[in-house]
Formats: C-alpha cells, sequence, structure tokens
C-alpha cells in the first residue's frame, strides 16, 4: 500500500499529501522541500506517514525531496521579512494602475525566487501591465493569484459573533459549501447581518450542527402541519427543535406549547412525535 505525509504550505490551510520517499519517519512540525507543479517549496509536515489504499490517492503522488536544511529555514525567514514592504509597494502600484483591486498578501518563496500577490476583486482585472511593473522593481518572477472575501478573512483574521477568532483563520482548514437553507433548518433569523461572518457571506457555523438538526426534524411536525394534541386538533406554528417542543395553535384559537411526544398525526395517537429516547 502507498505511503502519504500531510503537509501545509500556510498555517491552517489545506493539508496535502506527498509521497515521504526514504522520510517515512518525518514528524510533525518538522519543515521539508517537496516537488509541486510550481516548483519546489518549503512546506511543514502536519500528519506523520501513513500507509493508504490505492483509491484514497487522486492522482499521482508528489515527493518530499528532503528535510529542509537551516540554510533553507534562514532563507525563508529573510524573504517573509520582506514580505510587508512588498505588500506596502504592491498597494501602491496596483493604485498607479489605476485597477480595481485590493491586494491582500505578498508572499515569497522560500528562496525569494517568486513573489505571490493575492488580491481580491469584484471584477476580471487585466494586470499584464502591473505585473510587468512589480517584475521590475523586485527582480523577481511575479505571480498573481485572485482570492475569495472568505479567503482575505482567513488572512486578515478578527473576531467572530462569538467573541472568539474567526473560525477560518484559527482551525478551519478549507471551506465547505454553506446555504440558507441550513440557517432555516435551524429556525435562525434570516436576517443577513445575523447570518452573516465578517467576510459578508453566510456563517461557516451554520454547517457545524446542520446534520444534527436535520435528524432532530425527522422526529417533529411540520410547520403548519395539522397535528392531534390532547387538547384537541391544531397546527403547529413554532418548533423548539433541540428541546422537542412545538407551539400548536388549537382550533379554539388559543395556543399551547408541549413536548412532540403530546403531538401525533391526526386519528394516530398510537404514532406519536418525539425521538426514540423521548
Amino acid at each position: 500500500m502507498p505511503q502519504v505525509v500531510g503537509i501545509q504550505f500556510q498555517p491552517v490551510t489545506k493539508i496535502y499529501h506527498f509521497d515521504p520517499g526514504g522520510y517515512t519517519d518525518l514528524l510533525p512540525g518538522e519543515w521539508v522541500i517537496v516537488d509541486t507543479a510550481r516548483g519546489r517549496e518549503l512546506a511543514q509536515v502536519v500528519e506523520p506517514a501513513k500507509e493508504v489504499s490505492p483509491e484514497e490517492v487522486a492522482g499521482e503522488l508528489k515527493m518530499v525531496v528532503r528535510r529542509a536544511t537551516p540554510r533553507d529555514l534562514s532563507q525563508r525567514e529573510y524573504w517573509r521579512a520582506q514580505e510587508e514592504a512588498a505588500l506596502q509597494v504592491c498597494k501602491r502600484k496596483a493604485r498607479e494602475h489605476n485597477l480595481k483591486m485590493k491586494v491582500v498578501r505578498c508572499l515569497y518563496s522560500y528562496n525569494g525566487r517568486r513573489l505571490t500577490v493575492e488580491f481580491v476583486a469584484e471584477k476580471r482585472v487585466d494586470f499584464r501591465a502591473l505585473v510587468r511593473d512589480l517584475a521590475h522593481h523586485f527582480s523577481t518572477r511575479i505571480e498573481m493569484r485572485q482570492i475569495g472575501v472568505r479567503d482575505q478573512a482567513k488572512i486578515i483574521g478578527g473576531f467572530g459573533k462569538c467573541g472568539r477568532d474567526l473560525c477560518c483563520s484559527s482551525f478551519l482548514r478549507e471551506f465547505h459549501s454553506v446555504s440558507i437553507k441550513m440557517a432555516k433548518n435551524q429556525n435562525l433569523p434570516l436576517n443577513p447581518s445575523d447570518i452573516s461572518g465578517s467576510c459578508g457571506r453566510l456563517l461557516c457555523s451554520l454547517a457545524y450542527e446542520d446534520a444534527m438538526y436535520a435528524e432532530a426534524r425527522k422526529y417533529l411536525p411540520r410547520l403548519g402541519q395539522m397535528v392531534e394534541t390532547p387538547e384537541g386538533l391544531g397546527h403547529v406554528r413554532h418548533l423548539n427543535i433541540l428541546l422537542e417542543k412545538a407551539t400548536i395553535e388549537l382550533e379554539t384559537g388559543s395556543r399551547v406549547e408541549l413536548p412532540a411526544s403530546k403531538l401525533w398525526p391526526p386519528g394516530q395517537p398510537e404514532q406519536p412525535y418525539g425521538s426514540p429516547a423521548t
């Protein structure tokens, strides 16, 4: 079975699997030089070598070339120290070229042979003249990379509505699909300011408990559905999914809150709602 080692190129980002080659003793935290489609890169090990089935390997694995040397790491530190100054230059140059883009981050390769400029823009940007200007200024290869607003929030960081560090910048390695249906499924107010993050997109945290809410809903009546209660027939007007309770508007016009176990489809008292545990 093939062996893979998990590495990351930036903190709290996607984990990529590489063939460890002769370095099966690599441990999390170690630095390595790896082969990539963009050339050789410095990366950090986050998962030790492990065996996987051939089906788990997507395409041909790239190789771990060697462990990083002290010289590699000192080069990396030197070029990292230049990134803030490079960012200010790139921002100024973008303004000079009247480009409708926001430069978010500049990243040097560990040996300084490439400068990656990450930016956000609402529309397509013709940055060819900017690239020539930057290449002349920095005397290195320039790579432009357009990123999304969620990526921007991950890079800049900040605090969420919960008062803690943003999920994307503290532990969430990859972004997953989030839909308005998830907010509806959890009975959350659909006010955009309540369910949107600092990036302006739907909160990533909406997905965390969605499966649990979807499972809980299986044992509850739907909103608007007619049900029978010990006090007579009525319609479901509100659901408290976590407590498995429902607010019922009775035919008399009064409203009562009852546990799901005290509700059943009309004429079927032997089939009450509520999870099996209740």
